[in-house]
């Protein structure tokens, strides 16, 4: 179908042209019989060049482009000549004319030649540029780029759109990787934290199961650190699960709002008790911020960081909650007189399971501030901590309004 298009194509332009040619004559005042004879000789002369445009097709497919840039210069030239020859046969035109318009076809010839030559290196220099680019990508250098070719419109396009897609690529690929590497890190992390109760578990049942504890103090103090070492596993579980939540994108089709004030309450209620026992002076300040409405996710991150700066604040210390709302953002703030975080970990204090050192090491899944980060970032804020060693901690969260 294609190639009846292109023949169907290349038929009008050649009746165009002799149409043309018939016209230029009746201007420049050639008689009825002229014209007649002329068409006579265009009409052959065009179905000829159709029939060898068609013919032509296949082999130039299979051609370079410095050969179809050549081709093209050649058969203007060629048809030119012929055409003049036509001319001269039909004593439209004299030998002398005739010869002087031939030798001008043929300096023709050859500008054409040399400007196809030119053309068709540069084209063929960019064109093996991209080639070159393209096999790099495929071979795995996603950093390969095009860069600028100032080639024309068409190339320059070609090498921005290669480029962009190497760009999506490198990105992909590197997201790729840090999923990979994360979940890899969580996986290794996991089994660690799920290995310490467990076998904790394992040794008192085969303790109690072989007769080794058979009082009823040993026993009942046995299932107390069965219960604790359950405990322990169910949290986990816990919050892997609502890990999971929003690495899937629960939070975000979640329409769910409460009062800040509600939340700063739940929140708060979860770590009194464990405060009151190390004498800790827990205190909240909303400035006015309580009847903003947020979402229900909030209560969870904030218990997150209140059990994190209860754990690590000792006694007689004090934990702060503030509340400060701003036109654009809510900014929610706690605020310890800790032992504080090494600047070196700082920044890794948000990834799953990480701990700082042994001493923070105690207590807790791991999992607190990291899924806290995640909630916040779900709702389209974002947290940040600084600290002091032997000073304190002061985890702020920012939320849009």
């Amino acid at each position: 179908m294609k190639g009846w298009r292109a023949l169907a194509l290349v038929a009008v332009v050649a009746l165009a042209g002799a149409a043309g040619t018939l016209v230029v004559g009746a201007a420049v005042g050639m008689g009825r019989a002229d014209l007649f004879h002329l068409a006579g000789y265009l009409a052959p002369a065009a179905g000829v060049t159709v029939l060898a445009a068609f013919a032509a097709r296949p082999l130039l497919t299979r051609a370079s482009l410095r050969q179809r840039f050549l081709a093209v210069a050649a058969v203007g030239s060629a048809v030119s000549l012929a055409n003049l020859f036509v001319l001269a046969l039909t004593m439209f035109v004299d030998d002398h004319d005739a010869t002087l318009v031939g030798v001008l076809l043929l300096y023709s010839l050859g500008a054409g030649v040399g400007a196809a030559l030119v053309l068709a290196r540069k084209s063929a220099a960019t064109l093996v540029r991209l080639a070159a680019t393209a096999r790099r990508l495929g071979e795995g250098e996603l950093d390969a780029r095009v860069g600028p070719l100032d080639a024309g419109p068409d190339l320059d396009a070609l090498a921005r759109t290669l480029d962009g897609m190497a760009e999506g690529l490198q990105r992909g690929t590197a997201r790729e990787r840090e999923i990979e590497a994360r979940r890899r890190d969580l996986m290794t992390a996991v089994s660690h934290d799920l290995r310490t109760p467990l076998a904790s578990l394992r040794a008192m049942i085969e303790a109690i199961d072989e007769g080794v504890v058979e009082d009823l103090p040993s026993l009942r103090r046995y299932a107390s650190e069965m219960r604790r070492s359950v405990a322990m596993l169910g949290d986990l579980v816990d919050d892997l699960f609502e890990l999971a939540q929003v690495d899937a994108g629960v939070i975000e089709r979640e329409t769910d709002r409460a009062r800040l004030e509600d939340v700063v309450r739940t929140a708060l209620a979860a770590v009194e008790m464990d405060a009151e026992e190390k004498g800790l002076v827990l205190t909240a300040e909303l400035n006015g911020a309580g009847d903003i409405a947020c979402s229900p996710r909030i209560t969870r991150v904030l218990q997150n960081l209140l059990v994190n700066a209860v754990r690590h604040t000792p006694a007689d210390g004090t934990v702060r909650l503030e509340a400060l709302p701003g036109p654009a953002e809510l900014e929610l703030s706690v605020e310890d007189t800790g032992e504080g975080i090494p600047a070196g970990d700082l920044e890794r204090v948000f990834e799953p399971f990480y701990r700082a050192d042994p001493a923070r090491s105690g207590g807790g899944t791991g999992l607190g501030l990291a899924l806290a980060k995640r909630i916040v970032e779900a709702l389209g804020g974002r947290i940040e901590a600084q600290s002091h060693p032997a000073v304190g901690s002061r985890f702020a969260v920012y939320l849009p309004r």
